[in-house]
């Protein structure tokens, strides 16, 4: 009986969440990795995270859970606001969907996890290649051996056993092996920003029959919480990072209680991030030939329930689990893996649409909110 891996070397494109667990779940297996990352400078960047369970029991696979655990902050349940006033509708306990030993939820900066992700991808040996990313896939049988040759921005090419694409929403992997299908924008934007922690914040808050659609925030560290707005979409002009405090603290007029004191502490010249909220399911298989895409490259849903990162993750530690079984081969590997996560994906993607539906039609007769989270993450409490 043949006990080796199915691959030996990968070429992964991407290092967000997604490219940077896999290799590192791959690395931690044995298999040689080659990382290729177009970004220049590979450190921590971006806006606060909200992480539920299922997405830490993924870190804490790939052992960087207790460094994460040391500077992100965890609770256990969700707390439902007034718009006006900030008063209390409702606190709810959320389901533990990586395990009862696992917090429910951790509030963390992005640049964070980016931070501790990268320092374990490098001390697990990944070949990490920065400011270069893929130009050629060639599937050609090279002396009786299936592969991937791989051409690089830089000329140089790669041999391997699989090439993995985990470049997000707008994959140029996706693209590159014939997948024409694109993300789509759902109606909606969010206004995120880093913001000082107000004393009284001990877990995720949601302000519900506002202005806007909706706002909230968790708690991100001792001193820092993540905030966000949900409204309509506006011009592509508004889309981006900038120093745009004033324009948020105007667009989130008439919301009271913590959020109006992080509201009031906005200034003109703080940094914030606008973008459309958009999504993607690839209505096909995420794979051709030896080159599959991941992550958001094949599912990317709107952060109503908070599962983005989660599933990535998921799909990351999944795969290398696959790939590195005894007898394990690339080519049952691919649509074995895809079969088992669509379901899940699915799942989180539609109930997600179809919270996103409800935010932006409030008056819907069917609308319950409450239901569809809670069915939701019960059913992630499954493994993944």
């Amino acid at each position: 009986m043949d006990v080796s891996p199915a691959v030996n070397r990968v070429l992964v494109v991407g290092g967000g969440i997604t490219g940077s667990v896999l290799s590192l779940a791959l690395a931690q297996k044995g298999v040689e990795v080659v990382l290729v990352e177009l970004r220049e400078t590979w450190t921590g960047m971006g806006h606060g995270i909200t992480l539920q369970g299922n997405a830490l029991k993924a870190f804490r696979d790939v052992g960087i859970l207790d460094e994460l655990m040391t500077r992100g902050v965890p609770f256990d349940h969700l707390r439902l606001k007034a718009a006006h006033d900030g008063s209390v509708i409702a606190e709810l306990p959320t389901p533990h969907t990586g395990g009862d030993d696992l917090p429910s939820t951790m509030g963390a900066l992005r640049s964070d996890l980016a931070d501790i992700l990268t320092a374990a991808v490098h001390a697990a040996g990944v070949d990490v290649r920065l400011g270069t990313t893929v130009t050629a896939i060639d599937d050609t049988v090279v002396e009786g051996r299936a592969g991937v040759t791989v051409t690089l921005a830089d000329g140089t090419t790669e041999r391997v056993d699989l090439v993995v694409g985990a470049d997000g929403i707008r994959s140029q992997t996706r693209a590159m092996i014939g997948i024409e299908q694109g993300p789509r924008p759902v109606g909606m934007g969010i206004w995120r920003v880093v913001a000082k922690r107000p004393a009284a914040m001990d877990c995720a808050e949601v302000y519900y029959g506002g202005p806007k659609f909706k706002a909230g925030y968790s708690p991100i560290s001792d001193d820092l919480c993540y905030a966000y707005l949900l409204e309509e979409n506006l011009d592509r002009s508004f889309v981006g990072e900038g120093p745009k405090g004033g324009l948020l603290k105007e667009r989130s007029a008439g919301y009271g209680g913590i959020w109006g004191e992080i509201r009031e502490s906005l200034t003109d010249d703080t940094l914030v991030n606008y973008q459309w909220i958009e999504a993607i399911m690839l209505d096909e298989p995420w794979f051709r030939g030896r080159t599959i895409v991941v992550g958001d490259a094949a599912h990317a849903c709107p952060p109503l329930i908070a599962q983005g990162a989660a599933m990535c993750a998921e799909d990351a530690v999944v795969l290398a689990e696959m790939l590195t079984a005894p007898g394990a081969d690339v080519e049952t590997v691919l649509p074995a893996f895809m079969e088992r996560r669509l379901p899940r994906v699915t799942m989180v993607l539609g109930n997600s649409l179809q919270l996103a539906e409800w935010e932006m039609h409030p008056d819907s007769p069917d609308a319950d909110p409450g239901r569809i989270m809670g069915q939701t993450l019960n059913a992630l409490c499954a493994p993944a």
